[in-house]
């Protein structure tokens, strides 16, 4: 039976391009709601685009039913008569950002041994919202801000030619616009058995207080719309953070000089940044320390090697993780970078 959530899809996936005709898609499937409904979604839509559709499941080993909800994974996908991919844990994921990362890995070294093109993820409306609260607690820029994003390449560690030709897989989310409260309908009037997790009633997990407790409270007292207008607002970031980033892109090619002889030398013209606005300095700054430390750059590392483009000559940094130091030398701000 053909719903308003099969045509809202289906309108979605042609305006924003997102999984083209013929293609091999992955379907990560936890067995909760939104995965469920996402999964029968693509499956009745699979006439009309002709997809080539697996299952694939990630088992964290966090709860004591974790195996036989990986097994009921696994009977859902023989049920429908798809493909099914199942990675286990060695070693149980300590947070949940060690997890996520981990799932990713695992399936994009799937995808790519079965060259499937794309990673599929149940992703929804309500998730934007709460990742964009989550993120902006934690002191997040825009780019933390714009939250979920439709499309986001999964850079593979080992990039094989033979099988796909890029060195990357893409990630879609297609149910951004879509609420878990739909989906949850949407699994109750196809009769789809939900399996429920327990980690998410436990609220040592700080999206769990959110889902639970905070944004319940911004609907009760501040704007029953909240969950929708931050979602919105995670939309507007998205396409103003694509805009910055292409001009980054460019700046970054036109400032940044990485010289190489006994040593490796990268060079900033700071000249050149300083007839810049602040937040493309500030970009750039981002994007050399992502090259050259072992870590993701912070706020206050980001705004130690920014503090360079006006300071005196021979002015220094102190050294960042993995033991660069920034030197001020005339115009140039130099890194002597002392690993391969």
């Amino acid at each position: 039976m053909w719903t308003l959530l099969h045509t809202q899809l289906h309108r979605t996936l042609r305006s924003r391009q997102l999984l083209p005709e013929s293609q091999g898609l992955l379907v990560a499937v936890s067995g909760g709601q939104d995965s469920l409904c996402l999964i029968q979604l693509l499956l009745d839509l699979q006439p009309k685009w002709k997809w080539q559709i697996a299952i694939v499941h990630c088992d964290h080993r966090w709860r004591s039913d974790s195996q036989a909800n990986a097994d009921y994974i696994e009977q859902l996908a023989q049920g429908l008569r798809v493909p099914f991919y199942r990675e286990t844990a060695d070693i149980i994921p300590p947070t949940e950002a060690a997890a996520r990362q981990w799932r990713y890995q695992v399936f994009s070294q799937i995808a790519q041994r079965n060259n499937y093109a794309y990673i599929v993820t149940g992703h929804t409306k309500s998730d934007r919202a709460e990742t964009l609260l989550y993120n902006l607690i934690r002191g997040s820029g825009s780019d933390g801000l714009q939250a979920l994003t439709w499309r986001r390449s999964l850079k593979l560690e080992c990039p094989d030619l033979n099988s796909l030709s890029a060195n990357y897989i893409t990630l879609i989310r297609p149910l951004l616009e879509i609420t878990r409260e739909q989906t949850g309908q949407f699994c109750q009037e196809k009769g789809l058995e939900i399996w429920v997790d327990s980690t998410n009633d436990d609220l040592h997990y700080a999206r769990n207080r959110i889902r639970q407790e905070l944004l319940p409270y911004l609907q009760t007292h501040f704007n029953p719309k909240v969950e929708s207008h931050l979602a919105q607002t995670a939309e507007l970031l998205r396409a103003e953070v694509d805009y910055l980033d292409s001009l980054t892109e460019t700046l970054f090619q036109q400032v940044v000089v990485l010289e190489t002889d006994s040593q490796k030398i990268l060079k900033i013209n700071r000249l050149a940044l300083r007839q810049t606005h602040e937040a493309l300095q500030r970009r750039v700054s981002r994007k050399v320390l992502q090259q050259v430390m072992s870590t993701t750059p912070n706020f206050e590392q980001i705004e130690k090697l920014n503090a360079l483009i006006s300071a005196p000559n021979r002015s220094q940094t102190d050294p960042f993780p993995g033991g660069a130091i920034a030197l001020v030398d005339g115009d140039w701000i130099v890194f002597t970078l002392n690993f391969n």
